[in-house]
């Protein structure tokens, strides 16, 4: 009993953010602990640790101040965020047959793609949609469609009050992605949504979509920015056109791509309403109109076409921070989207929200992320920043102009230029493309991205600008793959590099799983020669092999010993084969390497792409000229 009381009166000491560094610093082995810290595409820099001395003022509950908490007070409990599956289809009848089945299984928004087949059918969409409005809202992004698509829906008084949710296009992210800016098309959108405000009074029709701008490569300080001052351009404009300011803010309605960076994404979601808070504020709207209305959708910049079934944990991570940001419609992208979706896709993806509703609880706790003190620190820098971009952005003229002038597509093509840098260098990883990579994976090819032009054949009137591309992280290196196939094809035998393995087993192993796995990243097989320590097994290894491409793979205690009177030799002897050395000597003896015969190192910091896509390049020219003569 003794014992018991003696435990029970036992206490931690308190320590200090000093003493958390000293330990780090004794475990980082004399490394200093800004080591630790590391910078975002935001120009943000992340501290390896947040405590009560980086705590930020937030308001006490969700719904009150700058809403950045969210704009419930109970947050899920009483407001539950939709799941808004987008259906894509091929026809009415499997557009109905889908939209029954989700309701069934836990699809809580009316979602689906707007195309030409919708209009074409002889089955009016009221019959097609049938009941479903009156229990579930829409969440339909219009599109160039959005004025038929809202005159199809106010056909019958009746049914015009039952439907809500949303419907609604924005003309400025679609100028963006087709590449003209048609300036008297908002004449009659405008028209449209004044018309809808009478015959759809419960239906969102005025979208502020930033997943183009994402898609570009955006960082979350530019989309913030974007949607700040498109909110704005269409506020002014609707304003000027004689509407209401409480009515317009009704009908508005935000769409996020949400990506992989689990705390940034969450963030983002909440400096969005503290920035929309703050700019309806000074037009005088009312608290309760001031609320951002968010509608989410997991990225597709995100998403690779090998080793797809990663995309199910990415799509999951990034519902997860799109939910406990605050969102109130979701669409889960499904793993094979880019090729293709099928039934068992589409259920895995709408069965994410489920399970983070039921299972993960998220529905049931008001705010999870309310108070951290990174998450909250994130928030306010966040929103700083975005400020900044916003007022960058009018002083600029707006965001009309700044898509005229090309002013945004450089700035969003820059972020995108930083972003491709860390994944040709494998900074950042693409699991099961640029690290990882199965060779023996046959990939499915990417499915054509239809979309409708809406602009490009209209009048003199529209202005030619530089459009916004589609874009994902994992292109370049599919490229590669492909460009591997080709020759595969051509040649009846994957493209090689052979790597020399100089000694035993235990020096040249790293280096060698290294290589493995960097040449895989562009479809490149490996073939190693075992373990060799002479000159002869080495020259025979190379005698031996169809490549021209070889690589030194050992320590660097034996490169010096060994591979160093290899090489000489080898140039001389086979004068048509390229050389590498995997690991980065020493500055003074790099010059040494590469004047006897050493074309590039291979390391942890190189360039992965280019490298490999100088040699499938060679290897391509090879072959043109082989199959000429």
């Amino acid at each position: 009993m003794l014992c018991l009381d003696n435990f029970r009166n036992q206490s931690f000491s308190l320590k200090t953010k000093e003493d958390w560094e000293a330990k780090a610093e004794e475990s980082l082995k004399g490394k200093s602990i800004e080591t630790l810290k590391s910078n975002t595409y935001e120009n943000i820099i992340l501290e390896p640790l947040y405590s009560q001395l980086d705590d930020r003022k937030a308001p006490d509950y969700p719904g009150g101040s700058d809403f950045r908490r969210g704009i419930y007070p109970l947050g899920y409990v009483t407001n539950d965020w939709k799941v808004a599956q987008r259906i894509s289809y091929h026809s009415v009848d499997e557009l109905k047959e889908k939209l029954l089945g989700g309701v069934e299984k836990g699809q809580t928004a009316l979602s689906f793609e707007v195309s030409e087949t919708l209009f074409e059918t002889k089955e009016p969409l009221k019959d097609v949609l049938g009941d479903l409005p009156s229990t579930f809202p829409l969440a339909v992004n219009g599109r160039g469609m959005q004025s038929a698509l809202l005159a199809l829906l106010a056909e019958g008084e009746e049914s015009a009050n039952v439907v809500k949710g949303y419907v609604s296009s924005d003309p400025l992210s679609l100028f963006a992605e087709e590449g003209f800016i048609e300036e008297d098309f908002f004449k009659g959108w405008m028209g449209d949504i004044k018309l809808a405000n009478l015959n759809l009074p419960n239906l969102r029709t005025i979208l502020v979509n930033t997943s183009t701008y994402h898609q570009g490569g955006a960082n979350a300080v530019q989309e913030l920015g974007i949607a700040a001052s498109t909110g704005t351009f269409y506020l002014q404009k609707l304003l000027e056109g004689g509407m209401k300011l409480e009515d317009i803010l009704s009908k508005m309605i935000f769409q996020f791509s949400i990506g992989s960076n689990f705390f940034m994404e969450m963030a983002k979601l909440r400096a969005a309403r503290i920035l929309w808070d703050k700019i309806t504020k000074v037009y005088g709207a009312k608290a309760e109109d001031r609320g951002m209305q968010i509608s989410a959708e997991t990225s597709t910049f995100t998403k690779t076409v090998y080793d797809r079934h990663v995309n199910i944990l990415r799509a999951g991570n990034e519902a997860f921070a799109a939910v406990v940001g605050g969102v109130q419609y979701l669409h889960v992208t499904p793993f094979d989207d880019i090729t293709g979706s099928s039934q068992q896709s589409e259920r895995i993806a709408r069965n994410t929200q489920n399970i983070l509703k039921e299972e993960a609880h998220l529905r049931t706790v008001v705010d999870p992320a309310g108070g951290s003190w990174y998450v909250e620190t994130l928030t306010t820098e966040l929103a700083e920043k975005a400020w900044k971009y916003f007022q960058q952005i009018e002083a600029n003229g707006g965001m009309l102009e700044v898509l005229k002038s090309g002013w945004l597509q450089e700035e969003i093509s820059s972020v995108l230029t930083q972003r491709n840098q860390d994944i040709f260098t494998r900074k950042q990883s693409i699991i099961g493309t640029n690290v990882y990579s199965n060779l023996a994976e046959e990939a499915v090819p990417v499915k054509e991205d239809v979309k409708d032009s809406y602009f490009a054949q209209i009048d003199s009137s529209a202005i030619k600008i530089k459009a916004i591309k589609n874009n994902r992280l994992s292109e370049p290196y599919e490229e590669l793959r492909n460009k591997s196939k080709y020759i595969e094809r051509k040649t009846g035998s994957s493209p090689q590099v052979g790597l020399i393995c100089l000694g035993e087993l235990k020096q040249y192993k790293p280096r060698l799983d290294f290589m493995r796995g960097f040449l895989a990243a562009g479809g490149l097989k490996a073939v190693d020669s075992g373990p060799v320590t002479s000159l002869e097994t080495v020259k025979l290894f190379i005698s031996s092999q169809e490549t021209k491409y070889f690589c030194l793979c050992s320590s660097n205690d034996l490169y010096g010993s060994l591979g160093f009177e290899m090489i000489k030799v080898l140039r001389i002897e086979f004068p048509n084969r390229i050389f590498y050395l995997a690991g980065l000597p020493e500055k003074d003896l790099q010059s040494q390497w590469k004047n006897e015969g050493i074309r590039q190192f291979i390391h942890i910091k190189s360039n992965c792409f280019e490298l490999l896509s100088t040699i499938l390049s060679e290897m391509e020219v090879g072959l043109d000229e082989y199959t000429k003569a």
